[in-house]
């Protein structure tokens, strides 16, 4: 049995992951992983090998610490409380004793610290003092944990332990360390949780589509008025993700348009849509890495910023009239929308400006005229549509035509129907190309 005893200490105003997550993060190099007392203890004597040994072990942990720029310390040893009393005596700039584990100072023994004056008293200051008493003496007098933790030190019993496991959905909760009045004190908290929530998608191998950030509010009643016990935002996003970064951003969005009725005291991250992650493509082309945001995170951003419905986009729709073919709906939602379906049969080239409204042309006699006579060059191509729309069918026969100074246009004829019928013949201008 091999055992790595590891330790955070916070410096500063760092902000660590939570215990959770930091246990999720050591599920990727060993599934036995479990908290002691304030160290995290993974034994890795059947997975050393698949890391290139224990040397190249120490240093993959050492170089993907979780909670950098916070300095993880890390103790070895044949037994987990062998490896945590190395720790604690790392952390207090001693040098661990020749003899292990008989030369360990007694205050490194958590199961000896109730007894320490005692059996200080009685001359013990190491554990191999304690050990080498008479056992039922040592049990009568200081209880049996006292000796079964020896026995597991020494590997005379085999450890009992809480092995972490890694649940199917992400939820954190943790207390605010201050009331919480604005967006930016909560935004500070939700760092935390965020980074959390990055271990456990890389761990599970997904992407968040949809976060929920909930906080508790501390009043029940505020200028006599009820109110709810919580409140809470949805960050959706087009594309999964695992970039806490852009979900920063969004969040902080967000929560800026977001209005606290009452001081919040807790706070809580959970999933609520995640999907597999495909990971990223990457290419040695220059061209195919560019630099700054994503189209879709922009538009994330700039939704969460303005609202939904003041960035819209170009959704094509299945119509067969012109001006009806294309509609414009909020970005985040334009994916969702069904796309048209393809031509039955070959089409004219349809021009590149359309006109937001048709025109309708002047007569020359039977001739339309834009700009001068228009001649027909391609057409008929008729069309018949939109009968269900607002009872007013496009009954057309399209044309492409030739302006004398407006160069080609795209034009149509209005023909009587069984739901009007008019002597008048009237031409319009749709679109003219380029």
């Amino acid at each position: 049995m091999h055992w790595i005893a590891l330790r955070w200490l916070p410096e500063g105003d760092a902000v660590l992951p939570t215990p959770e997550a930091l246990g999720w993060w050591a599920l990727g190099f060993t599934p036995r992983v479990a908290w002691v007392d304030e160290a995290l203890l993974l034994e890795v004597s059947a997975c050393e090998r698949l890391w290139g040994g224990r040397l190249a072990l120490m240093r993959l942990i050492a170089g993907t610490n979780p909670a950098a720029p916070v300095r993880v310390q890390q103790a070895q040893g044949a037994t987990s409380l062998i490896a945590l009393a190395r720790l604690r005596l790392f952390a207090r700039g001693e040098t661990p004793p020749a003899e292990l584990p008989c030369g360990l100072p007694l205050d490194t023994l958590s199961a000896a610290h109730d007894h320490l004056d005692v059996l200080v008293h009685l001359g013990c200051r190491t554990w191999g003092e304690v050990a080498a008493l008479p056992r039922a003496g040592l049990t009568r007098r200081f209880g049996k944990e006292l000796r079964a933790a020896l026995d597991a030190a020494y590997g005379l019993q085999p450890e009992s332990h809480r092995w972490l496991t890694l649940p199917d959905v992400f939820e954190q909760k943790i207390e605010l360390p201050a009331l919480a009045e604005g967006a930016p004190e909560l935004m500070w908290s939700a760092n935390r949780l965020l980074a959390a929530l990055q271990i456990w998608l890389r761990a599970r191998q997904r992407g968040a589509v949809a976060v929920e950030l909930q906080w508790t509010l501390d009043l029940k009643r505020l200028e006599g008025v009820d109110l709810p016990p919580h409140q809470q935002i949805i960050v959706r996003t087009a594309e999964p993700t695992q970039d806490m970064a852009h979900l920063r951003r969004l969040m902080a969005e967000r929560l800026a348009l977001t209005w606290l009725a009452a001081p919040a005291s807790w706070l809580r991250l959970r999933s609520l849509e995640t999907t597999p992650w495909a990971g990223a493509s990457t290419s040695f082309l220059p061209e195919d890495n560019r630099k700054g945001d994503k189209l879709h995170e922009l538009v994330e951003r700039l939704s969460a910023r303005l609202g939904a419905g003041q960035v819209l986009s170009a959704v094509a729709r299945a119509d067969h009239r012109p001006e009806h073919r294309q509609a414009w709906q909020p970005a985040l939602h334009a994916k969702r929308t069904d796309a048209p379906s393809p031509p039955s049969r070959p089409e004219p080239p349809y021009p590149s400006w359309l006109l937001r409204e048709p025109l309708q042309l002047e007569m020359q006699g039977e001739y339309p005229c834009y700009q001068g006579a228009l001649r027909r060059l391609v057409g008929p191509q008729r069309l018949e549509a939109g009968w269900w729309a607002d009872g007013r069918p496009a009954v057309r026969d399209y044309y492409i035509a030739e302006s004398p100074k407006a160069g080609l246009v795209w034009i149509y004829r209005e023909r009587p129907s069984a739901c009007f019928a008019s002597d008048e013949v009237r031409w319009y201008l749709q679109g003219l190309y380029a």
